[in-house]
């Protein structure tokens, strides 16, 4: 029993982790869409933001379906 509380515990930190972490980088990136317009090196961190943005939302899913 305690062992399913800790992992259930575990998942529930991986989860606020990762809800920081989509926060963060939806929050960097709504400051890179304001701009008028983006240097390439802002365009590259945008895909790349967008992209780590997907992947924490995909494994978000995951760890609420597995709960």
């Amino acid at each position: 029993m305690l062992v399913q509380n800790t992992v259930g515990a575990d998942k529930q930190v991986l989860l606020q982790q990762l809800t920081a972490e989509h926060r963060a980088l939806k929050s960097r990136m709504r400051e890179l869409h304001s701009h008028t317009s983006l240097t390439s090196s802002e365009q590259v961190e945008y895909s790349q933001l967008k992209k780590l943005k997907l992947r924490a939302k995909d494994r978000m899913a995951v760890l609420q379906q597995s709960a």
